[in-house]
């Protein structure tokens, strides 16, 4: 991802490969919308056109560095009775502002926008590493918005050894590396500081809430969000999802195992109550009586 924001500096692009070019505009498009919380910003995101509402909406909030394009083929495979829209989070790729947005609280309130639906229509959630927060945050503030969070390859404070290895690299030159990535060292080097907003986040939704992660995450390791899951009170239990053989990032690969990780958040879903009730005894003085009787056997 380092050399990718360094190549796409290079050659003057705000993304690492502009994949969204590569599907009819009827597929996959971009799309502009004001950010919420009266910031004033134009932020930039990809999204699913469909000609009819779908029943559900995936809204995804990525991590750092903030490139809605990854999610570009995921986006062109998914069926017509689903949309998608990925965002670039504020002050990465086509997103203002130019400057650093480190307060998560805060890009909460700038992507509050996305939760919107239409009439009938179902959003599922989905924070993608940095983003997991983020996401979790926008749940908390919107809870008649938001079906189900999914905490994606979520980042919670405690890196592996590829992202430590990145932060003190890029944390030494942060004066000479690309906005983009610049803007990514400083914000996962500051996010511990703002978990406890996130964990209280979480403890007071009533939405599902699933965690999907894969064993191999060298960024983010799988224990950190085991142990979340494990020590964290919610008022309905978090599912967790071990993804076997997968690295960090779910979407730069073959888009099948990630829509279909994604499907199942949505077909668990279950109301909160669920009121089950006993069958009725039968009744002998409903049965039919006299010489007919025998007619209705």
């Amino acid at each position: 991802m380092g050399w990718a924001c360094l190549a796409s500096a290079a050659a003057g692009r705000t993304e690492h490969v502009a994949t969204s070019d590569d599907y009819p505009d009827d597929v996959v498009r971009r799309v502009h919308f004001e950010a919420g919380g009266g910031l004033g910003w134009k932020l930039s995101a990809i999204t699913t056109p469909r000609t009819k509402a779908a029943p559900w909406k995936i809204v995804v909030v990525t991590g750092a560095p903030s490139w809605a394009e990854y999610w570009a083929p995921a986006l062109a495979a998914l069926p017509q009775d689903r949309e998608m829209i990925v965002v670039d989070r504020p002050g990465y790729a086509g997103s203002e502002p130019i400057e650093y947005v480190g307060d998560i609280a805060v890009q909460a309130r700038a992507l509050a926008p996305l939760l919107d639906a239409k009439p009938g229509q179902k959003v599922l959630l989905v924070g993608q590493s940095y983003g997991a927060a983020i996401a979790s945050l926008m749940a908390a503030d919107n809870p008649r918005k938001v079906a189900g969070l999914v905490l994606l390859s979520g980042y919670f404070g405690e890196s592996g050894p590829t992202a430590r290895w990145l932060l003190d690299v890029g944390s030494r030159l942060l004066k000479v590396i690309p906005r983009d990535l610049r803007h990514a060292v400083i914000e996962v080097s500051n996010q511990p500081g703002q978990l406890d907003g996130f964990r209280a986040a979480l403890a007071k939704l009533k939405a599902p809430v699933h965690v999907i992660h894969g064993d191999k995450d060298d960024f983010a390791p799988i224990e950190i969000a085991e142990r979340l899951v494990g020590e964290t009170r919610t008022r309905r239990p978090m599912r967790f999802e071990r993804v076997t053989g997968a690295n960090h990032f779910l979407n730069d690969g073959p888009v099948e195992p990630l829509l279909a990780a994604l499907e199942g958040c949505i077909s668990v879903q279950r109301p909160f109550f669920h009121l089950k009730l006993p069958p009725f005894p039968s009744l002998g003085f409903f049965k039919p009586k006299g010489p007919h009787s025998a007619a209705h056997a």
